[in-house]
């Protein structure tokens, strides 16, 4: 093992704990914005579409992780498919997808926290939580990867305790009381509402592809990864159509549909305000952020790791602790979360709260890397048909078609109902790449192996 490459300690159960850590705080918050502008039936629909192109995307995206185990990820993949550009591209909207998420579940964090202490500012508790978090993954992976896994455990609990709980005050003419974006009838303003919700649906699954970037820390990666990955959006589906039912059944869900705490006001309206349910959800629900966010801090700094070690970034970025963790990687994305924080009230993007931006942004990374590694997986099957696949993406072609496919189509939608946030996601690319040219010029690359 070279000084650069990261030590391989982590077992399916803690990659199953990773790949559903990332993601659970989904489940939590961020999704319930779709129903402002698509109802609850409309929204349910949009995410069965999203759930169908993850599901296909997982398992043709496992191929490319176990036949090239680097802690890049996408950006690994990518630029052994299409050379210095295509990497360029996945690293950075990969980047983007990661670094812009964390903001969005620390304010959560923060108002999981209000909720508890009505004077504590969620600015302060979110600032707070990176600190917490960012020491946290600095002192190991195996440490940070089985507190991984014990708060997602926990976090998938208490969904389903949550459900449980909710189930006796749930009622179908609720949920589907103007369901299709406020009517009772499917129109046309109801699909411009389910193309417009697709990031809020994006956000249920959005970050379990991060487990790929600790693939280089995986043992037997060939084996563990597509366990993991599988287990994981099997476990992601179910609890995502769940929840989402069963909070829009238990009263009016347009009270839900622009905050940051869905899960506690719904559970509110069942037990009331004062009820040791409620009060076990709030605290045990903050697990769930806490492991989403937590695991996004480990896939943002593997990425920056990865592109600084490949000379697309500064080399320092690169530099392993003596834990054997990019502690400075770890801290650069950290920068970047606790300045979006404080921008919270001082910009207005169309009229966004700061968690929808912050979602949308992210998700224009993460389509972007979805579209350009499922075309890294069809050049890679014609360029280099010898690679060794241990696992091999079932019912090719048909299944990343459709994940490719379905991904442009969410793209699209996302481009015609966010301008501005697209006008500044290609802002941010085109800067990420005249500095990736810019340093990569002045540094010797690494050669990326599989």
């Amino acid at each position: 093992m070279t000084a650069l490459q990261l030590k391989p300690t982590l077992g399916t159960l803690h990659l199953w704990g990773l790949a559903v850590g990332l993601v659970i705080s989904g489940e939590y918050f961020g999704w319930s914005y779709g129903w402002g502008t698509a109802g609850t039936l409309g929204f349910l629909v949009t995410t069965l579409m999203v759930a169908v192109m993850y599901t296909c995307f997982i398992f043709s995206f496992t191929e490319l992780t176990t036949a090239i185990p680097n802690a890049g990820g996408p950006f690994a993949y990518s630029l052994r498919a299409f050379g210095v550009t295509g990497g360029m591209i996945a690293g950075l909207a990969t980047l983007i997808e990661f670094v812009f998420a964390p903001p969005a579940i620390a304010m959560a964090i923060g108002a999981y926290l209000n909720v508890q202490f009505p004077s504590l500012d969620p600015r302060v508790a979110a600032i707070g939580a990176y600190f917490v978090f960012m020491t946290l993954n600095i002192l190991g992976v195996s440490i940070a990867a089985t507190f991984e896994l014990v708060v997602t455990i926990l976090a998938v609990a208490e969904l389903l305790v949550f459900m449980g709980v909710v189930a006796p005050g749930f009622s179908f003419s609720n949920f589907v009381l103007g369901g299709w974006a406020g009517s009772d009838t499917f129109s046309l303003p109801a699909v411009s509402g389910m193309f417009a919700a697709i990031p809020f649906a994006i956000w249920f699954f959005l970050a379990i592809e991060g487990a790929a970037m600790a693939a280089e820390e995986a043992k037997d990666p060939k084996r563990t990864i597509p366990r993991a990955y599988v287990a994981g959006i099997l476990t992601l589906v179910v609890l995502a159509i769940g929840v989402m039912i069963f909070a829009g059944g238990v009263g009016d869900w347009r009270t839900l549909s622009n905050i940051n705490d869905p899960l506690p006001q719904a559970m509110k309206a069942v037990v009331g305000g004062n009820s040791n349910w409620m009060h076990m959800l709030v605290w045990i629900g903050l697990f769930g952020l806490v492991a989403s966010f937590h695991g996004i801090i480990l896939g943002y700094s593997r990425q920056f790791f990865a592109l600084a070690r490949a000379g697309f970034l500064p080399p320092s970025l690169a530099k392993l602790s003596r834990f054997q963790t990019p502690h400075r990687a770890i801290l650069a994305g950290g920068v970047i979360g606790i300045i979006a924080i404080l921008s919270d009230g001082v910009i207005n993007l169309q009229g966004m709260t700061l968690t929808a931006a912050m979602i949308t942004m992210s998700v224009f990374g993460a389509i972007v890397m979805y579209i350009i590694s499922m075309l890294s997986l069809f050049k890679l099957r014609r360029s280099e048909p010898n690679l060794e696949r241990s696992f091999r993406a079932p019912g090719y072609p048909v299944v990343p078609g459709i994940a490719l496919v379905l991904a442009v189509v969410c793209l699209v939608a996302m481009v015609w109902f966010n301008l501005l946030i697209c006008a500044i996601f290609i802002c941010l690319m085109a800067v990420g790449a005249l500095f990736c040219k810019t340093v990569r010029g002045r540094n010797a690359p690494v050669a990326v192996t599989g």
